[in-house]
């Protein structure tokens, strides 16, 4: 008969006991871990979700201060390369303004964008004035000699007036000032001249649009013919039949004195 251990078999069985109850704690445990991992993850969304939450209501509520207001720094675009037309001191015609003198070209910076721009002066207004050089098309050159000799021939012309409203005559005028196109002005001056005679009623607006045109030719002829103001003048009023004092007899012009001519509708504004 073999000799039965009793050591041996309480081992045994109490091994497999522990080994059964520790695999139950593990379980238990593994599951503790999870739920509380879980648990964790829920959390974080939640105060993830409540901080977005709060950040915008603050964001609403919240009143910008300029001085809170961080300066954005913004890269300044030059402006596109274009050839140059027109050179320091020459002489150009701004349709808007008239003739004037090229001082110098210098870059600004407008709306973001690094701009060359010719420096004009214009004598007439006294002023200077900025024009960005991928806008010189505005600009012309100066007439020709040929094309001032065929101002004058303009100005000798007999005067096309219309039948129409003063108003509307005066834009078309005005159109014809503002285009910077020396045989319209020529037009202008022409169609609007009324010589010397003080008997022939002429509105205040034909008279300010007469000199507006009449000076900017004026000028233009001085230029180009290299002439003084005075003889300028001299050309235009000989080709207009301005200044006939000396020519008329004073008998001549005691009997125009004499008689008063209706003033007519086309001069009322």
């Amino acid at each position: 008969m073999k000799k039965i251990n009793l050591k041996n078999i309480l081992k045994k069985t109490f091994k497999k006991k522990s080994q059964k109850k520790v695999k139950k704690k593990l379980k238990k445990i593994k599951k503790k871990i999870t739920k509380i991992k879980d648990k964790k993850v829920k959390l974080k969304k939640t105060i993830g979700n409540k901080v977005k939450i709060e950040k915008k209501k603050e964001e609403s509520l919240r009143i910008q201060k300029s001085n809170e207001i961080k300066p954005e720094i913004k890269k300044i675009k030059k402006q596109e390369i274009v050839k140059k037309e027109f050179k320091i001191k020459d002489y150009v015609v701004y349709p808007k303004h008239g003739v004037g003198q090229i001082l110098s070209i210098s870059t600004k910076n407008i709306g973001e964008i690094e701009v060359q721009c010719y420096d004009v002066k214009f004598e007439k207004d006294k002023a200077i004035g900025l024009l960005p050089i991928n806008k010189q098309h505005h600009l012309r050159p100066l007439s020709t000699i040929n094309q001032l000799n065929k101002c004058i021939s303009i100005l000798k012309s007999k005067p096309k007036i219309k039948r129409s409203m003063w108003s509307r005559r005066a834009q078309e005028y005005e159109q014809k000032i503002t285009s910077g196109k020396i045989y319209d002005l020529a037009e202008v001056v022409r169609d609007l001249n009324k010589g010397d005679d003080l008997m022939i009623d002429q509105s205040y607006s034909e008279r300010q649009l007469f000199e507006k045109a009449y000076e900017r030719i004026l000028f233009e002829f001085k230029i180009v013919m290299n002439l003084t103001p005075e003889d300028a003048q001299k050309k235009l009023d000989k080709a207009l039949k301005r200044n006939l004092e000396n020519q008329i007899p004073k008998s001549e012009l005691k009997k125009k004195e004499e008689v008063i001519e209706p003033v007519s509708s086309e001069n009322i504004e």
